[in-house]
């Protein structure tokens, strides 16, 4: 029987500042503009951990029904490959995880629209649920979009987009167009993450048939595409700093040094065992931009 270590691991808490990363840029995007409400914040957070956990669990599942989680995957033994926890275990606990998940989302949506239009509290619920089935269905199911090349777009979508996006409205009651480009930001980045993580497992992942856009792209080209995600990323943000007029957020750049330094990493990179500890750089990084981009936002605010 699984103990309580067992399941801390399963839950793989490192990815969890890069999944609250566009919350916390939305929220204060909000902030900069005279919103706050600390329970819409609080839910958003807690929904969004969840959704996070809610995947970590499904891809330990999925991975190892698929055959992915082998002796040939270079990552870290998950739970189940390994043993610790049964299938039957992590199934029952996926489904109360997306249960969970569903509770914070519906009083998300009860206390953030309150004030919106109908349709619009209709597109929150749509939204809630297509973000379970999206952590569930990525690795879990026939047709499986991870392994299908499609993981980048789901990534960019819910890390990004509805992420960035979706939480600014709950607090302002309107919506900003200038929001696409921190959700770019912050999209291309967690797409990075999955970028690099399947660049580190291409090899075992094309022997089982996981057709992952690296797969797909090959090494070389993987790279090309990893180089765009972080420069791209990099100047939409700050041209949505210079557009804010946010001076004081130039101070979430300093993380960009470590991506500079990540950048000639990658391309030097033979090894692909190697890039394992790029990943903490990457998800620490993107997480750091936003914490300082709190920061500046809460020093405007109390200078003004």
């Amino acid at each position: 029987m699984a103990n309580s270590s067992d399941w801390i691991s399963a839950l793989r808490l490192r990815t969890l500042p890069l999944s609250v990363s566009g919350i916390l840029v939305g929220s204060f995007v909000a902030v900069y503009q005279g919103y706050w409400n600390p329970i819409i914040f609080s839910l958003a957070l807690s929904t969004t951990l969840l959704f996070q956990i809610l995947s970590n669990l499904a891809n330990d599942l999925g991975d190892s029904l698929k055959g992915a989680d082998n002796s040939g995957r270079i990552g870290p033994m998950r739970a189940v490959q390994s043993g610790a926890i049964s299938k039957s275990a992590m199934k029952n606990a996926v489904v109360f995880t997306a249960a969970i998940s569903f509770v914070s989302a519906g009083f998300l949506i009860y206390f953030g629209t309150k004030h919106l239009s109908p349709a619009s509290i209709y597109i929150y619920i749509g939204l809630a649920i297509a973000s379970v089935l999206a952590a569930i269905t990525y690795t879990i199911g026939k047709k499986a979009y991870g392994y299908n090349g499609l993981g980048d777009v789901f990534v960019f979508i819910f890390f990004g987009l509805v992420s960035v996006m979706g939480v600014y409205p709950l607090f302002s009651d309107t919506l900003s167009w200038e929001l696409i480009l921190p959700a770019v930001t912050i999209g291309f980045l967690s797409t990075a993450v999955l970028n690099l993580n399947n660049m580190r497992d291409r090899e075992n992942d094309e022997k089982v048939g996981k057709r992952t856009l690296v797969v797909k792209l090959g090494a070389k080209n993987a790279k090309r595409y990893h180089f765009f995600l972080v420069s791209t990323a990099f100047a939409s943000w700050i041209l949505f700093l210079v557009l804010s007029k946010n001076w004081l957020g130039f101070i979430s750049l300093i993380p960009a040094i470590l991506f500079a330094k990540h950048l000639v990493f990658v391309a030097k990179n033979s090894v692909p065992k190697e890039l394992d500890s790029q990943l903490k750089t990457v998800a620490l990084g993107t997480f750091f931009i936003s914490v300082l981009y709190v920061i500046s936002v809460s020093v405007n605010q109390w200078i003004l």
